[in-house]
């Protein structure tokens, strides 16, 4: 048996993509499969401020482990972010070791002081999930940093009276406040509030024991963001909440989907800023972007989201809203 990691080659896209695809399949079977779009543009047009490794293993000549490693220049420049797929025939084989320590070498001699990576574990009374990735980290003993429930929104149960009423009640908290929205492109207007609002992700998020920092979000890394989102095909629906008398965004959220399929989409961050919090903010943003959603979207029938499970709060708006949870996300960490 032999295991060849060489980087990516320009003829190798498709075989990246078929081995996520059949590693996503078997971690995560109620996913969509991987958007092509995004994905070959990925390969090409990385994300602003990130700069990416590629690596494909083979076994026995056979395409079986690919590796997408991410290492951000503008800030968290000590860590690198890893995503590591390996075909279930393939698994146990060895192919991931050697996909783990090209990157491992890779982010040594780029400075960096942590890997993360993710892996998928089943909840207790949920659908089973393998113990591939979790059996994967404890072997390399990486630490266990974070934990996140996915939970999925069923858009054909959802409560429409539960949901109308959980806006009834809060708007009475929300004096002096009125809500926007948009699709696509933020407004120029409102662009520099919300890149301070994405800014304060990683300061206002429960990160656990993650060697992470706050992103430095500016208006034009804001751009540079919704530039490359558009390259991948993929469409943003955004609804914020302004306090009236200083004419400020001070909550906002989005709802991502991709390319393909028409049928899932992602519920992205929901921020309130610390000095507006109590007013319901956050229920009344998540719930009319959901309307409006489901309104440009006929064919969506699932959304997925996560939260750390210590992030009560957020956890409490998700299943008044009607989020369920699936699985957990783990988030482990490698001291290099």
């Amino acid at each position: 048996m032999s295991i060849e990691v060489a980087p990516l080659g320009p003829d190798d896209g498709r075989h990246a993509l078929e081995i996520r695809s059949l590693s996503m399949a078997a971690d995560v079977p109620d996913f969509p499969p991987p958007c092509e779009k995004g994905f070959f543009a990925g390969l090409v047009d990385p994300w602003p401020g990130i700069h990416l490794v590629r690596a494909l293993a083979r076994l026995d000549g056979e395409p079986a482990g690919y590796l997408e490693l991410r290492l951000p220049y503008l800030d968290n420049t000590g860590t690198a972010d890893l995503t590591l797929d390996v075909t279930p025939a393939a698994r146990r084989r060895g192919v991931g070791r050697a996909l783990l320590a090209h990157a491992e070498e890779v982010s040594r001699a780029d400075g960096r002081k942590h890997l993360i990576g993710e892996s998928v574990f089943a909840l207790p009374g949920g659908p089973a999930r393998p113990s591939d990735g979790h059996a994967f980290a404890r072997a390399r003993g990486a630490d266990l940093a974070l934990t996140d429930v996915r939970r999925r929104l069923d858009v054909s149960s959802l409560d429409h009276a539960a949901l109308d009423a959980l806006v009834d009640t809060s708007w009475p908290h929300a004096s002096g406040y009125s809500l926007v929205r948009w699709s696509g492109t933020t407004p120029e207007e409102h662009a520099a509030d919300q890149a301070y609002l994405e800014g304060r992700l990683m300061s206002d998020a429960p990160t656990g024991d993650l060697a992470v920092e706050g992103m430095k979000i500016d208006t034009a890394r804001l751009r540079e963001f919704e530039a490359a989102r558009e390259r991948r095909g993929r469409r943003t629906y955004t609804t914020a909440a302004r306090h009236d008398a200083s004419g400020k965004l001070v909550a906002i959220t989005a709802i991502e989907l991709n390319d393909a399929p028409d049928w899932h989409a992602f519920q992205q961050i929901t921020l309130v800023d610390s000095d507006h919090r109590g007013h319901r903010l956050g229920a009344l943003v998540k719930v009319e972007n959901l309307r409006a959603v489901l309104a440009a979207e006929p064919a969506l029938r699932a959304i997925d989201t996560w939260n750390a499970s210590v992030n009560a709060h957020m956890v409490a708006i998700n299943e008044a809203i009607g989020f369920r949870p699936v699985d957990e996300w783990h988030s482990w960490q490698i001291a290099l």
